[in-house]
């Protein structure tokens, strides 16, 4: 394996706070394989500025397992990128050495701003530029990006709030208490008046799409997935009053209740309260009535740039 563009397929792997993925395409094969394991990276680093030796481990394990398959496809290039728990974490370098051993390529270490600007490029990638401009929105478990343009991303930025995050700091109680989820909503508008004052232009018109598995999760529940369809998700138009309803839903059962809904991974189901308040809170914010749900995004954008450059 090498890295730098190519016309072949190519390979990329994105390790989040809450979720490692894998992605290969291009050349003959335009969605040869597509992967996506729950190891909570990033478990316990709002507050510890560590990542944990367990998490670490759970990671490793699935990029082992990715590594055969990328070996399967013999791609000509692979990236491997890092984002919200690898940028926070001073012991980042326990889990990106031996994870550069495994995958053989050097890992990347993605800023905010570029892990904001491949999502967009991913998501607007089948969209019509006449038809924006957006605001790209990423929940992720760590942080949360936004990306504002039409063809081309012109302004985007990285908040620090997120499923994993926002549970961790503010959510205590199963299920949680009214107090909680006004905490998570007020944090995040408090994020939302720094990004408006940082990029003007998300105070006027625009059309919302919106990538990730907190966002895709609230389709698939919307849709009652019984058996996830990525392909009913994809494009999907998720209204705000449907938004709402998934959010009070999931935020008034217990854990254990929730767990049952379709369309919900049970490995997610313990954050996606928190990531459905971001979400919610941000459609309320600017008054969005419905966001276009794109099962494209950071790993479709990588792809792209690989593929093109």
């Amino acid at each position: 394996m090498k890295g730098g563009a190519t016309s072949g397929p190519v390979a990329v792997v994105d390790c989040g706070t809450n979720t490692t993925r894998l992605l290969i395409t291009g050349g003959s094969e335009p969605a040869a394989d597509r992967r996506s394991e729950i190891t909570r990276l990033g478990r316990g680093v709002d507050a510890t500025g560590r990542l944990d030796p367990s998490a670490v481990e759970r990671t490793l394990e699935c990029l082992i397992q990715y590594r055969r398959a990328i070996d399967d496809h013999n791609p000509t290039a692979v990236r491997f990128v890092a984002t919200s728990a690898a940028r926070d974490a001073a012991n980042r370098s326990d889990f990106l050495q031996p994870a550069e051993s495994i995958l053989g390529a050097a890992p990347e270490v993605l800023s905010g701003r570029e892990e904001a600007e491949a999502a967009f490029l991913g998501a607007i990638s089948e969209l019509d530029p006449a038809e924006g401009p957006y605001l790209v929105v990423d929940i992720g478990g760590g942080s949360t990006e936004l990306a504002y343009g039409e063809r081309d991303c012109t302004d985007a930025l990285s908040l620090d709030i997120g499923s994993v995050r926002l549970t961790e700091k503010y959510i205590h109680h199963d299920p949680p208490q009214p107090e909680e989820l006004a905490a998570c909503l007020s944090v995040t508008e408090l994020h939302l008046d720094d990004a408006v004052r940082a990029i003007p232009a998300l105070g006027g018109p625009c059309r919302l799409v919106g990538v990730a598995g907190t966002i895709t999760t609230v389709a698939a529940v919307e849709l009652g997935l019984a058996t996830y369809d990525r392909d009913r998700v994809h494009h999907f138009r998720l209204s705000k009053e449907a938004a709402e309803d998934v959010f009070r839903t999931l935020a008034t059962e217990t854990l254990a209740d929730r767990v049952h809904n379709p369309g919900l991974h049970p490995g997610r189901a313990d954050v996606i309260v928190a990531g459905v308040c971001i979400l919610v809170r941000i459609m309320r914010y600017f008054d969005f009535e419905e966001c276009l749900v794109s099962e494209s995004d950071l790993l479709d954008g990588l792809a792209l740039g690989l593929l093109e450059a």
